[in-house]
């Protein structure tokens, strides 16, 4: 069989995701609608998984470990293999204000579209769709590094939706950004349990520890760097009054330009949460948790570019996938209300919008195009490959 031109699998793409156009929407309509937190995302999973089971394409539910996981492989081992990373979860209170419904879109459009062209045209090489839960918290991605999820995978893609008014004036994407390290550690206080009014001296206050740490790291937060965060929230805490508490919780997120950074002041952080045990007696436990698009896209009509001089000020959603593997993690901007950024509720309604669809599906299309190249350009892959080494290296 002759290989097909670019604009030839361009074409038949893009013909292919049209005729999916309805049922997209509604995919994406389903997840939005129904938010749900990290690791709970049971509803998302059924029915991205019906979607595919729909369209013919074989999925494995609850793979790798998690029951709101899946896998969906079209094509031969024999090639390389092409992954795309469908994430789902949302935040509390705020529903998808991280756009996740749209991440998911674009995946399973991309997805979709390479395992069509695959199929179609007898391309070598597979197209893998994971399902990837728990991105806001958790880290569902390293999850699925450890399980195995990415042994065979050589190059992984994915999106992510930004305001576009983050971008310069005409440009709604960029191919990527340099970005900051980050890590958590979980720190569990251990008291002990006594009546509050009538022998509170019998009792060790692991609320007094937590607000000490607390205190601890505010003060520190003064003296790190303009490139570096520290930010938390208490997972548990006490509801009653009237006993001495004997357990609570604290989690830390510790950001910085560098993972050696990130160590060094995630080290900082640690003696502060130790500082809190040791003044009040407690005894506390801690735990770490590490965590050719712009052609592709540029052909669809949207200008985006290469990269830019910003560093993000958080990280990526591939999370520790590109660390593993070369890694796409593309920005791309829709119209969001007064300004406002991810994490907000004007940007849980942007993502609804049709508008938001359609720019998802367009970098799905892009995506797509990516992932053939990857399988069918040897020299294109080869440099991929190498400027990922180097990198690591």
């Amino acid at each position: 069989m002759t290989s097909p031109s670019k604009t030839e699998v361009q074409a038949a793409i893009g013909e292919y995701i049209k005729q999916l156009a309805e049922p997209l929407r509604e995919l994406n309509r389903k997840i939005h609608e129904n938010p749900e937190l990290a690791y709970e995302e049971h509803h998302s999973h059924d029915v991205i998984c019906k979607f595919l089971e729909a369209q013919n394409i074989p999925v494995k539910r609850h793979v790798y470990g998690l029951r709101t996981a899946f896998e969906a492989i079209v094509g031969e081992s024999s090639g390389r293999c092409v992954n795309f990373n469908a994430e789902y979860d949302a935040l509390p209170g705020i529903g998808h204000a991280c756009g996740h419904n749209l991440i998911a879109t674009a995946s399973v459009a991309g997805f979709m579209a390479l395992a069509f062209a695959i199929q179609k045209f007898g391309l070598p090489g597979q197209a893998q769709l994971l399902g990837t839960p728990a991105e806001e918290d958790g880290g569902g991605k390293v999850d699925l590094i450890r399980a195995g999820a990415f042994k065979n995978v050589d190059v992984s893609l994915m999106m992510h939706p930004m305001a576009e008014d983050e971008f310069s004036k005409g440009i709604l994407g960029i191919g990527g950004r340099s970005t900051i390290a980050c890590f958590d550690i979980t720190a569990a206080y251990h008291g002990v349990s006594a009546h509050a009014a009538a022998s509170p001296w019998e009792g060790v206050n692991a609320l007094d520890a937590l607000v000490s740490a607390y205190n601890n790291i505010s003060m520190l937060r003064q003296q790190i760097g303009p490139d570096e965060r520290i930010h938390g929230a208490i997972m548990q805490a006490p509801t009653v009054t009237n006993a001495i508490p004997e357990l609570t919780r604290t989690k830390y997120t510790i950001r910085s330009r560098t993972q050696k950074g990130a160590r060094a002041l995630g080290e900082r952080v640690r003696k502060c949460l130790d500082a809190g045990a040791l003044a009040t007696g407690c005894k506390v436990e801690l735990e770490e948790n590490s965590d050719g698009y712009q052609d592709a896209i540029g052909d669809l009509g949207v200008h985006v570019v290469s990269c830019d001089d910003t560093l993000m000020p958080g990280s990526t959603d591939q999370g520790n996938v590109s660390q593993v593997v070369p890694a796409l993690h593309a920005l791309v901007g829709i119209p969001v209300t007064d300004g406002a950024h991810n994490h907000t509720r004007q940007f849980t309604a942007a993502a609804a919008t049709d508008e938001a669809h359609e720019r998802s599906v367009t970098s799905g299309k892009a995506m797509a195009m990516t992932g053939w190249r990857l399988l069918v350009d040897d020299q294109y892959y080869s440099k991929v490959r190498q400027s990922f080494d180097e990198i690591m290296g």
